[in-house]
């Protein structure tokens, strides 16, 4: 009886050891690094909409618009209005094969620091649209 729970403890530390190195291979991909980068740039407050939304607002150095940054790495960025409805999308992304937390930091960085420029390349697209009308919260 004493022998068999021994095999026990030492078969549930096996299977925690392989979880934790799987939980540590996953956060060396460069998905997770990409993500990671994004989080440490995020001021507080954009960083805790990130996380309970899926997105973050910026306000373009330009013109003082809000625009939304979601997750993906293109075609989502969107201007927002003042009620908070989801305006005119914008599609830009910087060159070369980056993951989504590296394109989310380099549209956040273009449009605070050269908005008017960042525009200037990207291609608009409609808002979203649900059932024939805008969606006031798209995300």
């Amino acid at each position: 009886m004493f022998g068999c729970g021994r095999w026990l403890d030492t078969g549930l530390r096996v299977r925690a050891l392989r979880a934790l190195y799987r939980t540590f291979l996953l956060e060396r991909t460069s998905q997770s690094r990409g993500r990671r980068l994004l989080r440490e740039w995020l001021p507080a407050e954009q960083r805790a909409q990130f996380d309970a939304e899926g997105y973050f607002d910026v306000i373009g150095c330009d013109t003082g618009k809000r625009y939304r940054i979601r997750q993906g790495t293109s075609a989502n960025v969107y201007e927002i209005d003042a009620a908070g409805r989801c305006g005119m999308g914008w599609c830009f992304v910087p060159a070369g094969g980056l993951v989504e937390g590296d394109v989310m930091l380099a549209q956040k960085i273009a449009l605070e620091t050269s908005e008017l420029s960042a525009l200037a390349v990207a291609n608009s697209f409609p808002p979203l649209l649900r059932w024939g009308r805008p969606m006031a919260r798209p995300f």
